[in-house]
C-alpha cells in the first residue's frame, strides 16, 4: 500500500459525503422527522466508516501505526449506516411523511461478516432503487442510469473486498470501482438537485 493510493481512497468518500449532505439539503421538507434522522443517520456513519478506513491506509502508507480498529470498524459501521439510509429512503416512497416515525436502533455488531453483507446488499437497494424511483418519477432517465451504475459499483465493491488486496494491482482496481460508483451517485443526485428535488413537499404524488 502507497500514500497515493491512500489519498485517493478519500475520492469516493468525499464523493459520498457531498451527495448525502446534498440529498439531505433536497429531501428536508419531503422527508418526516423520523425518516429525515434516519437518512441522517445513515449518512454520517456510511461517511465516518470511509474516513476511518481512509485514515487507516494513509497512516499505515506513512508507517505511522497501524490502527488496525480504524479497519475492523469500517465494515459493520458502513453495512448498519446503508440499512438505515436504505430504510429511510423507501419510506420515503412508500409512507405518508406527515408522522413523527420513531427512529429504528441499530442493529447489534456481530464478529460475522454474512449480516453484515446482507445489511450492505439490502441497503444499497433500498438508497439506490429509491433514488431511481424519483428519478423516473422527475423524468430524468440519465439519473436513473447513474443510480444503477452506482449500486452495480457498490456491489462489485462487495465483490472486490474478498480478493487479496496484498496485490497493489486489486487495491488500484478496488479505488478505481468506488470512485467511479460514488461520482456516479453524486452526479445523479445533482441531477436530481438541479431538477428540482428540494421543492418537492411528498415525493409520492410526483407524476411518474
Amino acid at each position: 500500500m502507497t500514500i497515493p493510493m491512500a489519498l485517493v481512497d478519500y475520492i469516493p468518500v468525499i464523493c459520498f459525503a457531498a451527495s448525502g449532505m446534498l440529498l439531505l439539503r433536497c429531501l428536508y421538507r419531503a422527508m418526516s422527522k423520523g425518516a429525515y434522522a434516519l437518512l441522517a443517520a445513515g449518512v454520517m456513519m456510511i461517511v465516518c466508516a470511509g474516513f476511518f478506513k481512509a485514515a487507516w491506509k494513509l497512516l499505515y502508507a506513512a508507517n505511522i501505526c497501524n490502527f488496525e480498529r480504524l479497519n475492523q470498524v469500517f465494515f459493520p459501521m458502513q453495512a448498519t449506516g446503508f440499512v438505515l439510509a436504505g430504510l429511510a429512503m423507501v419510506s420515503l416512497l412508500v409512507f405518508r411523511q406527515t408522522k413523527v416515525y420513531s427512529a429504528a436502533a441499530a442493529p447489534a455488531v456481530f464478529s460475522g461478516t454474512m449480516i453484515f453483507v446482507a445489511m450492505m446488499v439490502l441497503g444499497a437497494v433500498g438508497l439506490c432503487g429509491s433514488l431511481a424511483v424519483i428519478a423516473k418519477r422527475m423524468k430524468k432517465p440519465a439519473a436513473v442510469v447513474l443510480f444503477i451504475v452506482a449500486f452495480v459499483f457498490m456491489m462489485g465493491m462487495g465483490y472486490l473486498s474478498s480478493k487479496d488486496f496484498a496485490d497493489p494491482g486489486m487495491n488500484w482496481i478496488a479505488e478505481c470501482v468506488n470512485v467511479v460508483g460514488q461520482g456516479c451517485m453524486l452526479w445523479g443526485v445533482q441531477m436530481l438537485h438541479k431538477a428540482g428535488l428540494a421543492q418537492v413537499e411528498d415525493v409520492r404524488r410526483i407524476a411518474a
